[in-house]
């Protein structure tokens, strides 16, 4: 199938980031949210990082603003079953994203392709709760969606290979790279990543290290671009929590068992980033570590 429209279910860190890339790639993007506050404040991040591509001329201003035409927003989410693939981009909670789905079910097209951008959860499970599990499948992009070159592609064991073929093309025409992976708690990278991210924390967390001492030997020791505690906290930590979560009950192993000073920062609402604090306080001028 040829996608012409995508609709993009959250207009969140990820949710902007993917209808960026999909508009300046010439798809036409209807981006949903529940919240008008949520929608103004994605259009304004996509136009003030198309804007930034252009200052550093990766892009022209006739492209940032074909870009800009080329995405419509709406609160309706039966809007969003008008189009040939839908990304679901909403928080990283299975009832969230099961209820999102049901909602959606009645007003799509026969054609339509319905993936999800979950970075943990089963691709299978998600899909027996729709009507059409063969043309369903984990699209999962990397933060900050811009700049990262890789997408994830998970088949479900029901997705057929047009379906995939299909999402293949759509990550080929964006300019990214598609890894193909099998459905299982996080795929690939977070599979990887997270129990890394875990480790540090417990590594914390023991008394092994400080935030700045962990953080400065993973960048200069093993070449890391940003330390794990920063990681962390850019992902934000909640979004840690849940995919660790999701591997200690999928996989029923130990040593997927969440850090519980992890859980703690979770529960005091310090998140990362987002939240202005987590491993790092980020409300001054530097970020200063919290431990």
């Amino acid at each position: 199938m040829d996608v012409k429209t995508v609709g993009i279910i959250g207009a969140g860190q990820m949710g902007n980031g993917i209808a960026h890339v999909m508009a300046l790639s010439g798809f036409h993007v209807v981006l949903n949210d529940i919240s008008q506050q949520a929608l103004d404040s994605g259009l304004s991040l996509i136009q003030k990082n198309l804007a930034r591509q252009a200052g550093r001329g990766k892009i022209s201003d006739e492209e940032v603003a074909a870009s800009m035409e080329r995405i419509s927003t709406t609160l309706v989410l039966a809007d969003i079953g008008k189009t040939d693939l839908v990304i679901e981009a909403a928080t990283e909670r299975e009832t969230v994203k099961q209820a999102i789905f049901e909602d959606l079910l009645p007003h799509l097209l026969p054609h339509t392709i319905l993936t999800s951008n979950t970075s943990s959860i089963s691709i299978t499970r998600l899909a027996s709760r729709t009507d059409r599990p063969e043309r369903f499948m984990g699209f999962h992009f990397m933060n900050p969606v811009p700049v990262m070159q890789l997408v994830e592609l998970i088949r479900g064991i029901a997705t057929d290979e047009d379906t995939f073929k299909t999402c293949q093309a759509v990550v080929e025409k964006l300019g990214k790279t598609a890894a193909s992976a099998e459905d299982f708690p996080a795929f690939i990278v977070n599979r990887i990543l997270m129990p890394m991210i875990n480790e540090a924390v417990y590594t914390l967390y023991e008394g092994v290290g400080s935030v700045r001492s962990i953080d400065e030997s993973m960048k200069l020791g093993a070449n890391h671009p940003m330390g794990p505690l920063e990681l962390a906290d850019f992902i934000g930590l909640d979004t840690c929590l849940a995919i660790m979560n999701v591997l200690h009950d999928g996989l029923a192993d130990t040593k997927y068992r969440p850090c519980p000073l992890l859980t703690k920062y979770v529960e005091a609402g310090w998140l990362g980033r987002k939240t202005q604090r987590g491993f790092y306080d980020y409300r001054g001028e530097t970020p200063v570590p919290t431990r």
